[in-house]
């Protein structure tokens, strides 16, 4: 067998390739970020690498991909293990759930958590056709990863070929929570959709218009743009409309300074009952615990929008007037969320936990977001 080192012209969507005793650790925010800013939710999301792919040209008929995951485990909610989706030449050849690797069991009715260690696991993508073709495979966006061997019976080399790069930010509809594998986020869906390399920076519980976020948007070469904002701030009752505004607005300039041509889709939330009309902070339900899956409640009270408090409604409202008052940018693009997920796709399409969309809401989202950006005319397109 013929060894590939991991290097970046092969891992794509990961800012950062980090040394491990093991092997390689992606990242996908860069070490001036972790350094700065080493809040534990967003540490514990972006080296989930959501959207990190191996990409190679190759004629092996089978390659070995040698690996060891972390996840978070909660007692009493099944949670669906991490995969990795591998597709040839554009279409899906198989998917590999992991085995093993460590664990953190969180038990959040008596408050504890205990370490569990595993073995790491090796993926076998065997019978391919021995021909020249585009090989991928899509990591979990859900659990942490280190690349530890990638072994082939023909050489693996780069692949030549660089589609534009869309690079998209957003909270953890976008990180993939509750999607059943890598290649079905929706950011996936979509970018599989419109023909682009996906750099995914999308973080569960973490888009709150960070500064440091939007230089690192700032700094990151891309053709393509989209920010979703919203459901994070409103999650943590983070901002009033006096903050928010001005806060997106200083995002976005950021954004201009690296990219000034460059098309950028603003999108605001996607529809979810329990915030439209009544502020954060977000919470898990008590009385969900120990039935096998957690739900979502807001704890805010209906009437407190007056009070210049944040809900989904008014999020919405201020981002579309605000994309108004930028209508100077020809490149600025606002799309209302609820184009995307409505409140009558709640009703056949219900999510899950009562925040995140469940796997066919991710196609669907995914779906109208490429039918929405990379349409003829479209924003991307």
């Amino acid at each position: 067998m013929i060894a590939t080192p991991f290097t970046p012209a092969i891992v794509r969507g990961a800012l950062e390739l980090e040394p491990t005793a093991r092997g390689i650790r992606p990242h996908r925010l860069p070490a001036w970020v972790r350094q700065q800013f080493p809040d534990p939710q967003l540490l514990s999301r972006e080296i989930q690498p959501s959207g990190v792919r191996i990409v190679v040209r190759t004629r092996a008929t089978r390659i070995e991909l040698r690996t060891h995951s972390a996840r978070v485990a909660f007692a009493g909610a099944d949670r669906p293990r991490g995969s990795i989706d591998v597709f040839v030449d554009g279409s899906f050849w198989s998917r590999d759930v992991l085995q093993g690797g460590d664990a953190t069991e969180v038990d959040l009715l008596a408050g504890t958590t205990r370490q569990l260690e595993g073995p790491g696991h090796t993926t076998v993508v065997g019978g391919l056709p021995a021909r020249d073709k585009l090989v991928e495979l899509w990591l979990p966006h859900n659990e942490a990863l280190e690349l530890i061997a990638l072994d082939s019976d023909e050489r693996l080399a780069p692949s030549p070929d660089h589609p534009p790069l869309w690079m998209h930010h957003g909270s953890s509809i976008s990180h993939g929570s509750n999607a059943t594998a890598p290649s079905e986020i929706w950011p996936a869906v979509a970018a599989r959709r419109g023909g682009v390399d996906l750099l995914n920076l999308g973080f569960g519980g973490s888009a709150l218009v960070d500064p440091f976020m939007a230089r690192v948007m700032r700094d990151t070469p891309a053709d393509l743009i989209s920010v979703k904002l919203g459901i994070n701030v409103v999650n943590f009752d983070a901002m009033r409309v006096r903050a928010f505004v001005p806060a997106v607005h200083g995002f976005l300039d950021t954004l201009r300074d690296g990219h000034p041509g460059t098309p950028i889709v603003l999108v605001s939330p996607i529809f979810c009952g329990i915030h439209e009309h009544t502020a954060g902070p977000g919470a898990i339900d008590p009385a969900s615990l120990g039935s096998g899956g957690v739900r979502f409640v807001a704890k805010g009270v209906p009437g407190d929008e007056a009070e210049g408090r944040l809900t989904l409604a008014v999020i919405r409202r201020e981002l579309r007037s605000l994309a108004e008052r930028r209508s100077a940018d020809p490149d600025l693009h606002y799309l209302d969320g609820t184009e995307l997920y409505g409140e009558s796709d709640a009703g056949r399409l219900p999510l899950d936990d009562a925040l995140h969309p469940g796997p066919g809401a991710h196609r669907l989202i995914g779906d109208r977001f490429a039918a929405f950006a990379f349409a003829p005319g479209g924003p991307f397109a």
